[in-house]
């Protein structure tokens, strides 16, 4: 085993050198302080369900080997105590007595383990003379020795540390452990949820010949062994599309996309979304399961629609969603009335008394929805379906069947942001290739967000697409939703910046 160079040992602050110097200590000694296993019969958490109507000062003569972190420890002369801790958050007592251990054993145990340190205990289950469940040690061993005090219990991480550093997060705040496990069984909701509907899961690829499926700068990459450039996956929407294409009428995927844009406390580069389309569909029946979707993880987690927030909040998620209409939220929010036939320089004049910083490339489209984040979204707390969007930016949904300008599109906001976004699918391949076309104008003309023309996409489509709804949602937001944390609470390692030494 090799040892730290003593120039770098020496740099380092008092408690990182005395945790060191005691790991030598133990290899001069023959003890590994990394062994390749250690003794262990159960979990912490079968011993507490198994003896838990126990009464006070009982000894079971069960002997039983457990493992965990320790984050509790005193020292006595004859009488050692601590406080094990496992990854799910159980807890048990240890006790370490001279008659029991030995003097050899039990003076190592003060000099040799500190907090951190995992450790296997074999003893007897007993209760204390206080009642509490406890082992009692025969003999110990040491699991790893921790390089590293854990954080001051009087002193709670940053955020940002939390973030960094989420092992260590996940050792001392209870939340995090819960927040970890709160994901998959979303994830399992979700899943049940497609599955009793007649969906069928399938996975496309991240790398791309180029990309598409949303309006988003891509992240870049190359592919030696093809010598070519990929992208990575903004949306899997147009793979999805070629399977229902194929006759797979209802698919989803929960999958990671990548877009090169801002990070803020909604928005993360790298994401997870669920994504899924219905043959014979529309924008109304995905609004229908994106509130299933929704309620459906509500009720695995919480045992009803009422989400429980992190702050003490509650969130009714139960019931019919309101909706409104996107372009009577507009006029709401500026004071006129504002359509989807309203002159693009007439927008731009209400971007302006707003203080909206404009793009050059934004088209009216985009301008009209910039507007509406500006001075609607951020209100909408109760989940609300803000139904019908420009046509001009969005490329691939069907335009709406009464209102000129309008897409079948609605996008579901909850508590302020954006969950979700639901479509009647564009299926005519001729006027695909026209979007497309007009799109690929835009990037030529320095729209970084603006899709490609994907030849293939439109060799499927005319093979004949079935007229279709199509559903995207972000799971980190839909955790967001359900907590009331940021999104980089509830991405387990989020995107970060390397630290600065």
């Amino acid at each position: 085993m090799v040892d730290q160079i003593p120039e770098v040992v020496e740099d380092l602050p008092e408690q990182l050198r005395i945790r060191r110097a005691k790991r030598a200590a133990l290899i001069e000694k023959g003890i590994e302080p990394y062994p390749v296993s250690v003794p262990r019969t159960n979990s912490l958490l079968e011993i507490r369900n198994t003896y838990s109507g126990l009464e006070i000062d009982v000894a079971t003569g069960d002997i039983e080997s457990l493992t965990g972190r320790i984050i509790f420890k005193r020292d006595t002369g004859k009488l050692c105590f601590a406080t094990l801790r496992e990854g799910d958050g159980t807890e048990l007592q240890a006790m370490l007595s001279l008659d029991k251990v030995g003097e050899d054993s039990l003076t190592s145990w003060k000099s040799d383990i500190d907090l951190g340190d995992l450790v296997s205990i074999t003893g007897e289950i007993i209760t204390s003379k206080r009642g509490e469940l406890s082992i009692l040690a025969n003999s110990w061993v040491l699991g790893a020795k921790s390089l590293r005090p854990l954080p001051n219990d009087h002193k709670p991480l940053s955020e940002e540390t939390r973030v960094r550093m989420r092992y260590v997060d996940l050792i001392v705040r209870p939340e995090a452990r819960s927040n970890a496990r709160l994901r998959p069984a979303v994830m399992r909701s979700l899943r049940e949820t497609f599955h009793v509907r007649g969906y069928l899961e399938v996975e496309t690829p991240m790398l791309q010949v180029q990309h598409g499926g949303a309006a988003a700068r891509p992240f870049k990459t190359r592919s030696n062994a093809y010598d070519m450039d990929l992208f990575l996956r903004i949306a899997p929407e147009l793979f999805l599309k070629r399977c229902v294409v194929g006759g797979i009428e209802r698919v989803f995927e929960i999958n990671r996309n990548f877009r090169n844009e801002g990070a803020d406390s909604s928005h993360s580069p790298e994401f997870a979304m669920i994504e899924s389309y219905q043959a014979y569909g529309d924008w109304r029946t995905t609004a229908d399961l994106a509130r299933s979707l929704v309620q459906d993880s509500a009720m695995a987690i919480f045992g009803c629609h009422i989400a429980k927030h992190h702050d003490g909040r509650e969130s009714d998620l139960g019931g019919s969603w309101r909706e409104i209409s996107l372009y009577d939220a507009i006029s709401e929010g500026v004071g006129e009335t504002v359509t989807a036939l309203t002159p693009f320089t007439q927008l731009k004049v209400i971007a302006e008394k707003l203080g909206i910083k404009m793009d050059p490339n934004w088209i009216q489209g985009k301008l009209a929805e910039e507007i509406f984040e500006h001075v609607a979204s951020g209100k909408l707390q109760e989940p609300t379906f803000v139904m019908g969007f420009p046509i001009d930016n969005a490329p691939l949904v069907r335009g709406h069947r009464e209102i000129p300008g309008v897409v079948e599109k609605w996008d579901l906001y909850v508590d302020g942001f954006e969950l979700a976004t639901g479509y009647s699918e564009l299926i005519d391949p001729v006027i695909q290739r026209e979007r497309l076309l007009e799109q690929s104008k835009l990037g030529a003309k320095g729209d970084v967000e603006a899709m490609q023309v994907d030849e293939d996409f439109l060799r499927a489509m005319e093979y004949g697409m079935p007229p279709m709804g199509g559903l995207g949602m972000g799971v980190d937001r839909l955790l967001m939703a359900l907590t009331g944390l940021g999104i980089r609470e509830t991405i387990l390692f989020p995107l970060v910046k390397p630290e600065i030494d």
